[in-house]
């Protein structure tokens, strides 16, 4: 897999900058470069390899990834665990994220992430504001434009993403959210975009995806009003998939997830990206990469124990082959 996506201009504007302590902070130590390649299909380009390399070395405390065991092998929960900021997204949590998405992205026996919060009602406040003053202008762009391609990365990971959502998911927090495939929420979900109250406006996808999701009518009274909404609202505007009791959303969100897991993963692999990239374009155009996508399936092993598992009346096993 390549190198960790972020947006080039913000990165191009510091180069050669050593002494930028936001740099230092984020980074740490060592030269930066500007080659960059595009990606085919994508609204981002990729950093080189030498950035890919000192974001792994440094994983946040904040973000935690268990794989789960058993006849649940092949789910991964990964948990927001921040509890003195309520989850609130700063520079090490974010480093965090991007280790675990990385991580995520190169391992072929993941088939399901869900994302999670280990801090009781509170999914993830939004950008770390007390940080966020301490850092001048040109910081704050950079680490802006870092959370917005972290979430494109969310959203472009080659399996489902569920956001199991407990209480509070604001501002950033909500947009980590959006970018997940879906989102399970219990009744005291809140969810809200603040930023223009703060004279700003949602920066890490947040005025794309949620008109995206919810029609722009809707999108754009949310945003304009930083009005916050409870989980049952949520379920009616199709913010999210499923709002049960208070406390059952990791349960939900679960069994969801067991569901997918027990699928052929590369058939789900090839439906994510059939979807995601066709919704894009033009319906001929959508067709046409449907049939290539079904065609990248038609030799597989699991096509094959699919239909003799059917044909047997027993359970198929897929190896993901």
């Amino acid at each position: 897999m390549g190198p960790f996506p972020i947006l080039v201009r913000s990165v191009v504007h510091h180069v050669g900058r050593k002494s930028n302590p936001f740099l230092s902070q984020l980074f740490g130590r060592g030269s930066y470069t500007r080659r960059v390649s595009p990606v085919s299909g994508s609204s981002y380009q990729w950093l080189n390899q030498s950035y890919r390399s000192l974001i792994l070395q440094s994983a946040s405390e904040s973000v935690k990834m268990e794989r789960l065991s058993g006849s649940d092998s092949g789910i991964i929960e990964v948990n927001l665990d921040r509890p003195e900021a309520k989850n609130a997204i700063g520079k090490d949590l974010l480093k965090g994220l991007q280790h675990t998405f990385e991580s995520i992205n190169r391992d072929s026996s993941i088939n399901v992430v869900m994302i999670c919060s280990s801090v009781p009602e509170v999914f993830c406040a939004g950008a770390d504001l007390k940080e966020r003053r301490t850092m001048n202008p040109s910081e704050v762009q950079f680490f802006v434009n870092s959370l917005r391609s972290t979430f494109s990365y969310l959203e472009a990971l080659h399996v489902p993403t569920i956001a199991v959502i407990e209480g509070a998911a604001l501002g950033g927090g909500l947009e980590m959210a959006l970018s997940c495939d879906l989102r399970i929420c219990g009744e005291d979900a809140v969810f809200g975009l603040p930023e223009t109250g703060l004279a700003i406006i949602p920066g890490a996808g947040g005025t794309q995806r949620l008109p995206r999701l919810v029609g722009k009518s809707v999108a754009k009274e949310l945003i304009f009003t930083s009005r916050k909404i409870g989980g049952k609202d949520a379920m009616l505007m199709g913010l999210v998939n499923y709002c049960v009791p208070a406390g059952e959303a990791h349960l939900k969100a679960l069994e969801i997830a067991r569901d997918i897991n027990q699928k052929g993963p590369l058939a789900i692999r090839m439906a994510k990206r059939a979807i995601d990239r066709g919704i894009e374009i033009e319906l001929p155009s959508g067709l046409e990469l449907e049939e290539e996508c079904y065609e990248q399936l038609l030799n597989t092993k699991d096509r094959l124990e699919g239909l003799a598992a059917f044909a047997e009346k027993r359970k198929p096993i897929y190896n993901g082959q």
